[in-house]
């Protein structure tokens, strides 16, 4: 397997584990009456199962967004060359108008 799919599949099952923590301390912590909600309903656990799904994507996208940005390399120059030439203020250039008046 490439190494590029498996740095993917890895940081996306890692960020779907961060998405099933953070729906239990959701329902742990009762926010907003989930809990309640969740377990007096007969569909409850379809609730859940689309709440860990869609975080699941939200945080396995970030984790891989945080695993590719971390790969980069340090810069060692100080930049571009923008500094070495001076800047000029614009000239402003008279543009002539005709007027269409009637009167």
């Amino acid at each position: 397997m490439p190494a590029l799919v498996r740095l993917y599949i890895t940081h996306s099952l890692i960020g779907f584990g961060i998405s099933a923590v953070f729906v239990a301390i959701l329902l742990w912590f009762n926010v907003a009456n989930l809990w309640h909600l969740v377990t007096h309903s007969n569909i409850g656990w379809m609730a859940v199962a689309l709440l860990v799904l869609f975080n699941g994507i939200v945080f396995s996208g970030v984790q891989f967004g945080i695993a590719i940005m971390r790969m980069a390399e340090e810069d060692d120059d100080a930049g571009g060359k923008r500094d070495a030439v001076p800047l000029r203020a614009p000239l402003a250039v008279p543009v002539p108008v005709e007027s269409h008046r009637k009167g």
